[in-house]
């Protein structure tokens, strides 16, 4: 199956993960030539602290969650590393729960795959804190590819 679109899915905890993302992503759509959505998610509190730490002018009007995510370092980083290896890429945003969030951007993209980064947890951790990763493998309307975070 060739990919035409692969949504790199992007929060709070991938700033720390870039380098394996963006690695991780031109493996994959690099040889492709699929393009990219990087899709950063944001809860209502995360949005808010971005719009206030990004100097967002919000007497202006509405600030659209795609604008947010434009201005995101994360998600800036990333587009300059797919930039230099090639590989187009668009960017979107969204507010909400993370896991619902990341699947409903994968289908109002038409992804052919899901990219999400995470960390190792604790049988207990993923119990008692949910996991984003979890959610979006298993209700996905795609395949997923979990990147997981170094851990040296």
């Amino acid at each position: 199956m060739a990919l035409e679109t692969v949504l790199l899915a992007l929060g709070p905890g991938d700033a720390e993960r870039t380098d394996r993302l963006a690695e991780e992503t031109i493996d994959i759509a690099g040889p492709s030539e699929a393009t990219v959505i990087l899709g950063h998610v944001f809860t209502e509190a995360e949005y808010e602290r971005a719009i206030d730490r990004l100097g967002f002018d919000v007497t202006a009007g509405e600030v659209s969650p795609n604008e947010v995510a434009h201005r995101h370092a994360t998600v800036r980083e990333l587009g300059d590393r797919l930039d230099e290896a090639g590989v187009e890429f668009a960017v979107g945003g969204a507010v909400g729960d993370h896991g619902d969030s990341i699947i409903g951007l994968a289908e109002e993209s038409g992804a052919d795959m899901v990219i999400v980064g995470g960390r190792r947890r604790s049988p207990t951790g993923k119990a008692v804190f949910g996991s984003t990763a979890q959610t979006v493998m298993l209700s996905a309307p795609c395949p997923v590819t979990f990147v997981r975070a170094d851990t040296t």
